[in-house]
C-alpha cells in the first residue's frame, strides 16, 4: 500500500510531460503535413525543398512569364503542345 504514494506522484508527472509533449508538438506544426514528406520522395522537382514564402515567389514569377509571353504571341486556333 505505501508503493502507491510513489506510484501516483510519479504517474501525474509522466502524465504531466506527455500532455506537455503533445502541446509541444501541436505548437511547433509538427502534425501539420502527415502525407507530405511520404509524396516528396516521389517528385523530381525541388520545389519541396523550398519554403512556403519561397514557392509562391517562384510561382508568381512562373505566371508573370507565362502571362508576358501570352501577351507577345498571337492568337493561334490550333492549341499549342
Amino acid at each position: 500500500m505505501t508503493i502507491l504514494y510513489l506510484l501516483i506522484p510519479l504517474s501525474l508527472i509522466l502524465l504531466g510531460l506527455a500532455v506537455w509533449a503533445f502541446f509541444w508538438a501541436v505548437k511547433n506544426d509538427q502534425f501539420d503535413d502527415l502525407e507530405g514528406p511520404a509524396h516528396r520522395i516521389l517528385f523530381d522537382e525541388d520545389d519541396n525543398d523550398l519554403s512556403p514564402e519561397q514557392r509562391r515567389q517562384r510561382q508568381q514569377t512562373k505566371q508573370k512569364s507565362a502571362a508576358s509571353s501570352d501577351t507577345d504571341t498571337p492568337d493561334d486556333p490550333e492549341p499549342r503542345l
